[in-house]
C-alpha cells in the first residue's frame, strides 16, 4: 500500500499572513516533575464532557446516576489502547524503521508517546463500544440506550479534542489562499518541506471543531424524536462524524497509506457512513415501535419498598 505524498509549487503559495490563525507556541507545560501536554488535556476534557451529558441522557430514562462512570472505567481504556493501535497500523513507517527504538517508552517516536499526537478516532469507537457492551450487560443496560445517550457527547467530544491538533501544530491541511489559514511553525518537523516560511495551511482541526459541534445539537435535536431510538441516534453520528471526515481527510497533509487511491481514513470514513445507514435501516425494520425501557428484558431495577 503507498503512502500519500503531496508536492506543491511553493512559488504560488502567497506570503501574506496578516490574517491568519497562528498556532500556538507550546504545547505542554511543566507542573513540578511532571510535563502536562495540551493534547493529553483536551482529550482529557473531551471525556468529561462525554461522561456528563451521557450521564444526563440516561438519568433522565431512569438509569441509575452516574452508572455511566461503571461503564466507562472498561470503555474509556479499551477506546485509548484502540485509538493507538489503530493509529500506529495505518500508520507504522513513523514508527518502524532503520534508526527507529519503537518500543522505548523514553524515546520521541515511540509507539507510546500517545502525548505527540496519535488516537485514531476510529480506533477509539472500536474499542470503547467492545467496553461499553461488555459493561452494559453487566448492568442490564441495552447498548442501544447508551449508544443513542452517547452519541451527542462523544462528537462534541471529539471537536474538543481536535484543539489538541492544534496545539500539536498536526493534522492540518493543503496550502490554503484563504484568509483563515493556519501558520505552521517553520522549524516543526511536520511542515511540508520546499514551501516558503509564511505559507498557510487549511486549519481542518477547525472545520471539525465547527462541524462537530454543530452535529452534537442536530443530534440533540433528533434525539427528541422517537424515530431516533434503538440505535439510530448512534447510526446518524455516524453518518454525520463520517460525511464531514470524509472531507477534511481528502485535504490533510499528513502521510497515510493510499488504497484504491483513497487515504484509509477515508475509506474508514466511507465505512462509517455505510455502518450508520445500516443501522438507522435494520433497526426501524427490527423494532418499528419505541425503545420503552434503556434496560434489558429482566433487568429492570426493582423498585424501592415504601415505607
Amino acid at each position: 500500500m503507498p503512502v500519500a505524498l503531496v508536492t506543491f509549487d511553493a512559488a504560488s503559495m502567497p506570503h501574506d499572513i496578516s490574517a491568519a490563525i497562528p498556532s500556538p507556541s507550546v504545547s505542554s507545560f511543566h507542573l513540578g516533575p511532571l510535563t502536562i501536554h495540551f493534547y493529553a488535556l483536551c482529550i482529557l476534557a473531551g471525556i468529561v464532557i462525554a461522561i456528563v451529558l451521557t450521564n444526563h441522557r440516561l438519568t433522565r430514562r431512569g438509569v441509575p446516576e452516574w452508572q455511566v462512570l461503571d461503564i466507562a472505567t472498561l470503555a474509556v481504556p479499551l477506546a485509548i489502547v484502540c485509538a493507538r493501535i489503530y493509529h500506529v497500523i495505518t500508520h507504522y513507517t513513523d514508527y518502524f524503521g532503520p534508526g527507529r527504538n519503537p518500543w522505548n517508552i523514553f524515546e520521541p517516536g515511540s509507539v507510546w508517546a500517545i502525548w505527540e499526537g496519535g488516537i485514531a478516532i476510529f480506533g477509539a469507537l472500536l474499542g470503547g463500544v467492545l467496553g461499553a457492551w461488555i459493561m452494559c450487560r453487566r448492568f442490564g443496560i441495552r447498548l442501544t440506550a447508551l449508544l443513542d445517550a452517547l452519541a451527542p457527547g462523544v462528537i462534541l467530544a471529539q471537536a474538543c479534542g481536535r484543539f489538541g491538533n492544534w496545539f500539536n501544530q498536526e493534522l492540518f491541511g493543503m496550502p490554503t489562499t484563504l484568509p483563515w489559514g493556519l501558520e505552521i511553525d517553520p522549524s516543526n518537523p511536520n511542515f511540508p518541506a520546499g514551501l516558503p516560511a509564511d505559507t498557510l495551511f487549511h486549519p481542518t482541526f477547525l472545520y471539525e471543531v465547527i462541524w462537530n459541534s454543530l452535529g452534537c445539537l442536530v443530534l440533540l435535536w433528533l434525539g427528541r424524536h422517537l424515530f431516533f431510538q434503538w440505535g439510530r441516534l448512534f447510526g446518524m453520528y455516524l453518518v454525520w462524524y463520517g460525511a464531514g471526515r470524509i472531507v477534511w481527510e481528502s485535504i490533510r497533509l499528513d502521510p497515510s497509506f493510499v488504497v484504491l487511491g483513497l487515504r484509509t481514513n477515508v475509506w474508514a470514513a466511507i465505512g462509517a457512513v455505510t455502518l450508520g445507514l445500516l443501522i438507522i435501516l435494520i433497526q426501524r425494520l427490527r423494532h418499528p415501535g419505541p425503545e420503552e425501557s434503556p434496560f434489558l428484558t429482566g433487568r429492570e431495577p426493582k423498585p424501592e419498598l415504601a415505607d
